[in-house]
């Protein structure tokens, strides 16, 4: 008879934990997925999943980009918020051109083509910040053009 009385406790605690459990997941689990959305549009293959465009973050401090390295799907955007106390000036590599990423030159900079290039073409002060949409898939390393020590690698999948 006592085996009965713990079984049952047992069980009461069983299924109190997973109503509890259900109701209230672990923080973790909550954490926000891409929202996907099925492919309609010409060219691409009937029923395709899409995930929709994120927003990712490089931050800039006076040791560097963090992080270095980011991977990413095309036509996510990247923000590079400077949190440094001097202007950083993210850029494709190679220096001194930026002509790495398809379309960038610096020599563009200042130019109708200027919004397109993966090239801040200047300075990003402290507290500031600058993005690029990522639409070419690659390996794209990048620089900071006023201090080339600092570099990075975004992955755009």
């Amino acid at each position: 008879m006592k085996y009965i009385g713990i079984i049952g406790v047992i069980g009461v605690l069983f299924i109190l934990g997973f109503v509890i459990l259900k109701n209230n997941p672990p923080a973790d689990i909550e954490e926000e997925l891409p929202v996907a959305e099925v492919a309609e549009e010409e060219g691409q293959e009937e029923g395709a999943v899409l995930e929709s465009p994120r927003t990712h973050t490089v931050v800039f401090t006076d040791e560097g980009y963090n992080p270095k390295q980011l991977a990413i799907t095309q036509g996510d955007t990247v923000v590079f918020k400077n949190e440094g106390s001097m202007p950083t000036w993210p850029a494709t590599a190679m220096h001194p051109t930026h002509t790495i990423y398809p379309g960038s030159d610096i020599e563009k900079c200042g130019t109708q083509d200027e919004a397109g290039l993966f090239d801040a073409c200047r300075g990003i002060e402290p507290g500031k910040e600058w993005s690029f949409r990522f639409q070419e898939k690659g390996a794209w390393g990048f620089h900071d053009h006023l201090n080339v020590a600092h570099t990075g690698k975004i992955t755009v999948e």
